[in-house]
């Protein structure tokens, strides 16, 4: 995937992008490789060889003076997120790269975390509003666990009669609130059960009251039954289509077609809605004021562009080799303009490569 949305950058040079990528990335074993997937983000039209490996592309990018390179060129940055400190009922790791392009005067910072564990479990456990909040008689409330006790009681000593000042992460139960049985009658169209869901060891699903696992694209054989919910009483069913959508923040009217586990292909290959919807906006906002001070056509293509998950692991080879721009002759009549293309919206999200 990535040296297609390279060659997408260079062709279109946005004026600023977004990827998003499984937790993966920033294994050990892939350091050298991601470190590449950066400068080529950095730098996207500095073409190696096209014989050369992409070690060896590495190491010519490694030697680039971003000061003095006159092409095309990012200020990337990257970070890991846990898609349920922004409000996403799901535990969800995943690696956001921002780039903005270097002439735009605007600087980047991940949004603040606006939900905390923290304050879930003092909503549960030091006040009880949780359960309040859904009618849950005491008798049906879940106790502390043992192992969560020291957590509690520094909780407790920490913030003593003022509770923790996020939102509490938003669990399975806060999701689908409302939401009917699916066995029962309703006119949910894509809120259909399915039977057959199985616990084991490692296999248990996604505790109702606490975010779900991350929703995965697969169905059955999904590892520890991320597809799957889990009650109080310790019963499990496989998560609706429509459940697992609302999971993803989703809006509840947003059609996803095909059979069971190919919209869970879909719904888990997605970004969670309310995750890039803040992401997004906060870079509009980063970079709006500044776009405004640029006149140059050569600046004008592209806006935002998003691409999401999924890593390619081989060589890069550039068909086309464009020469880069200076800076300096952008005045010049000679001065090699890119393509014109057509506008596009601020926020573009590619989908998954198969």
């Amino acid at each position: 995937m990535f040296p297609h949305a390279i060659r997408a950058i260079e062709s279109l040079a946005p004026k600023a992008f977004i990827f998003e990528n499984v937790k993966g990335l920033l294994r050990d074993t892939f350091s050298e490789y991601f470190r590449y997937i950066i400068l080529r983000l950095t730098f996207p039209d500095a073409h190696g060889d096209l014989k050369a490996t992409w070690r060896e592309h590495l190491a010519s990018l490694q030697n680039i003076k971003f000061d003095l390179y006159a092409g095309i060129k990012y200020r990337v940055q990257k970070t890991l997120v846990n898609a349920a400190d922004y409000g996403v009922p799901q535990c969800r790791e995943r690696v956001v790269i921002v780039g903005i392009r270097s002439d735009i005067d605007a600087t980047w910072e991940f949004p603040e975390a606006t939900h905390s564990e923290e304050r879930l479990l003092w909503d549960k456990f030091v006040t009880g509003s949780y359960w309040d909040a859904h009618d849950i008689a005491k008798a049906h409330r879940e106790t502390c666990p043992e192992k969560l006790r020291p957590k509690i009681n520094d909780l407790r000593n920490t913030f003593g009669f003022f509770q923790p000042k996020l939102q509490p992460w938003r669990t399975v139960r806060d999701a689908l609130k409302d939401v009917p049985d699916p066995r029962t009658k309703h006119d949910i169209p894509d809120h259909i059960f399915r039977d057959g869901a199985r616990t084991y060891a490692g296999h248990t699903g996604s505790d109702l009251d606490a975010p779900a696992k991350t929703v995965k694209a697969g169905g059955h054989g999904v590892p520890g039954g991320e597809n799957m919910i889990r009650f109080r009483d310790g019963s499990v069913r496989y998560f609706t289509v429509y459940e697992a959508k609302l999971i993803q923040t989703f809006p509840k009217t947003f059609a996803i077609t095909g059979t069971w586990g190919e919209a869970l292909r879909q719904i888990g290959n997605a970004v969670p809605v309310a995750l890039g919807k803040q992401i997004g906006n906060a870079l509009f906002r980063r970079i709006q004021v500044e776009v405004a001070k640029l006149t140059s056509p050569q600046l004008q293509p592209a806006q935002v562009m998003c691409v999401h998950d999924g890593a390619t692991h081989y060589r890069v080879r550039d068909s086309k080799r464009k020469p880069p721009v200076s800076s300096k002759t952008k005045n010049q009549t000679t001065q090699r303009r890119p393509k014109q293309v057509q506008q596009t919206p601020a926020l573009y999200v590619a989908p998954r490569r198969k």
